[in-house]
């Protein structure tokens, strides 16, 4: 039989290959560190989650970077996403304000009209679900992607997964399944799929997602161990209140609170499926989130919301539960990456860490199952080329441009120490010049996205559309602007300095809606 080793702080522990643990891996959206109830939320709004907290090791440094994708990216391949070019959203090449921090322009079809550069995850990269599926995994997406949406093998089922559902970009109306533009176009996009085809559902997008992951989960059986990665939508914008809403629909703060708190029920309806199959002693248990919040107040007590590299856009909550391996209602402060899941998940499967490009990550089996400290003591979370300012975490300190912080002393973030430690300034910059010369050319991304407004995402998909699906978007783009004002757009421009631009409840949090009946 074969044996698996995982050398923990204690010694070695062995798992027969039967006994390789099943890893639920679930990320949230846009959840701020403040808003779970075991972070401090008086509001009692995630029992579940908050219940979770009581049965798991909680780590109370993990990082990730500081906006959607680039997260997904480096959770995926272990590697930072500046490495594949990930720190660059999909939508990102179909914006001028983008482009123009890139030396690009807006690209044209070879009959005049304005549309997007094709960017995805390479397919080349190496990603966790390739790595678990080669060592004999079923491995399952079940909701956001947001690492291209076009071209069939950026999709998830070209990069590892043997089963998707949910949507492939950025932002999904959570009932009519539609993101609200495609940039540069202006009108709205269907994206629901199962297996990369489309689906036509009716349901609150967060429930769905719940469903099927609980649904796969209760088609598992015992001779085959499973890696499902849950990335649930919420509770990202657009502010679509959850189905029973008894709240005020004007009142966004109440809307958030309603998304949060069906986010914490699914959650829960998600781990109470691995109960009734039997399953929890032997499923690992990752609940993070993918970058901060929105609003600042959401992340006290530290500063700064998604989109900058400020504590309160990359330190997010994580909770880790493996019954007999984690110690319930534990804490530990050790320095960790999101990428550093690849090459745990990896060891902890039994699969090979063997690749030809190079990683960011860490094996923490030792820090989440023993009593090891760290082996991180970097992270580097932009460089320069990147969409936001060269961040690298060395240490207690963090250099965000040209302001130096140390986090362990001042975790709020409020005293720039650069004017008086010049020499560590010009050390870690020179380390970010470093890591940024190790990044490949982007070149000038020829491939566009024909047509430039799809009726749905997915090349093979927008081939055949079905005429339900038509109709519905046809519908939903009738109710939209059919114009607007010279050098205003539906979506934010590309962010400028440590703030970058914080988003307050408009533009991209709003959905394109349902169709008028």
């Amino acid at each position: 039989m074969k044996i698996l080793f995982l050398l923990f702080a204690f010694g070695i522990f062995t798992l027969s290959a039967a006994e390789r643990p099943n890893i639920l891996f679930i990320m949230s959206d846009d959840m701020g560190w403040a808003q779970p109830g075991f972070n401090g939320n008086p509001r009692e709004l995630t029992p579940n989650l908050d219940q979770l907290a009581k049965e798991s090791l909680s780590l109370t440094q993990h990082y990730t970077h500081s906006v959607c994708a680039p997260t997904r990216g480096a959770f995926l391949t272990g590697r930072y996403a500046f490495r594949h070019w990930s720190d660059w959203r999909s939508e990102d090449f179909g914006k001028p304000s983008y482009l123009k921090k890139l030396g690009l322009t807006l690209a044209r079809t070879a009959d005049g009209e304005e549309t997007r550069r094709i960017h995805a995850l390479p397919s080349e990269e190496r990603t966790i679900a390739e790595a678990l599926s080669d060592a004999g995994y079923f491995t399952s997406l079940i909701g956001k992607w947001h690492l291209g949406e076009w071209f069939p093998g950026n999709l998830p089922m070209g990069q590892g997964f043997q089963h998707q559902y949910g949507h492939y970009a950025w932002g999904i109306d959570y009932y009519s399944k539609t993101i609200v533009h495609n940039a540069p176009a202006r009108f709205a996009v269907y994206d629901w799929h199962r297996n990369q085809e489309p689906l036509q559902e009716e349901g609150y997008a967060t429930d769905l997602i719940a469903n099927e992951a609980s649904r796969v989960i209760s088609e598992q059986t015992s001779d085959k161990p499973f890696f499902m990665y849950v990335a649930f939508n919420a509770v990202h914008g657009p502010l679509n209140p959850p189905p029973n809403f008894k709240g005020n629909a004007s009142d966004p703060l109440a809307i958030r609170d309603a998304m949060l708190a069906n986010l914490d029920t699914n959650v829960g309806k998600i781990l109470k499926s691995l109960d009734q199959k039997g399953l929890r002693k032997n499923t690992l248990v990752v609940f993070t989130n993918d970058n901060g919040p929105v609003l600042e107040e959401m992340s006290a007590p530290y500063r700064g919301t998604k989109n900058t590299t400020f504590e309160g856009g990359v330190r997010t909550p994580c909770l880790v539960r493996w019954p007999e391996h984690t110690k319930a209602g534990s804490k530990k402060d050790g320095l960790t990456f999101v990428t550093d899941w690849f090459s745990t998940f990896i060891n902890v499967a039994g699969a090979s860490a063997k690749q030809e490009l190079k990683t960011d990550s860490f094996n923490m089996s030792p820090v989440l199952f023993g009593d090891a400290p760290s082996p991180r003591n970097e992270i580097i979370y932009d460089v320069e080329g990147s969409v936001r300012l060269p961040t690298i975490r060395s240490g207690d300190y963090k250099l965000m441009g040209d302001i130096l912080y140390n986090i362990k002393l001042d975790p709020g973030e409020k005293s720039d120490l650069a004017s008086v430690n010049p020499d560590l300034v010009k050390k870690l910059k020179a380390r970010l010049a470093q890591a940024a010369s190790e990044r490949s050319p982007l070149g000038d991304k020829p491939l566009l996205m024909e047509p430039p407004l799809p009726y749905v995402y997915g090349q093979a998909e927008n081939t055949a559309v079905p005429e339900w699906l038509k109709k519905q978007v046809d519908a939903i783009r009738a109710t939209q602007p059919q114009s607007w004002a010279p050098g205003t757009t539906p979506w934010p421009q590309a962010p400028k300095g440590a703030n970058a631009s914080k988003m307050t409840g408009g533009l991209d949090e709003k959905g394109a809606g349902a169709p008028k009946k």
